[in-house]
């Protein structure tokens, strides 16, 4: 026996977000800087015509965090979660300020997190991992 212990899923959540409502949001002056990282907004902006959708899942990311960690988004700045691609296209979360704070604080762990898109909705599902001590 090594001591190491096994891997436990310690959260789950999972959200799904309709484009017109970023769509709206984009309209607004202003208002995406409010609940995106620069450096998604940028992204998605790259994609052109995507660029909503891009945002919805980030969205539906940030909402589906907020319940796996069981406290929802309560005391955390949405543009401190950042959701962007690794060079393979996997969605990866990153966690600054708040967020961090509040991951912190549930006891960490490793983030996995999907997101997927059909018409005009997306979704995203993040699963929070961590090891259990053996005793």
């Amino acid at each position: 026996m090594t001591g190491v212990g096994e891997a436990m899923i310690a959260g789950i959540g999972i959200d799904i977000v309709h484009v017109n409502r970023i769509e709206r949001w984009m309209a607004q002056e202003g208002l995406i800087e409010r609940f995106f990282h620069h450096d998604e907004i940028e992204a998605a902006r790259s994609r052109k015509s995507g660029t909503a959708l891009s945002l919805a899942a980030r969205f539906a990311a940030k909402e589906a965090l907020g319940k796996a960690l069981g406290t929802g988004l309560t005391g955390i700045k949405l543009k401190d979660i950042l959701v962007k691609n690794n060079h393979n296209g996997k969605p990866e979360i990153f966690l600054e300020g708040t967020a961090a704070r509040k991951f912190t604080q549930f006891g960490g762990g490793i983030i996995h997190c999907s997101l997927t898109h059909e018409g005009e909705n997306a979704v995203a599902m993040v699963i929070i991992e961590r090891e259990e001590p053996k005793s």
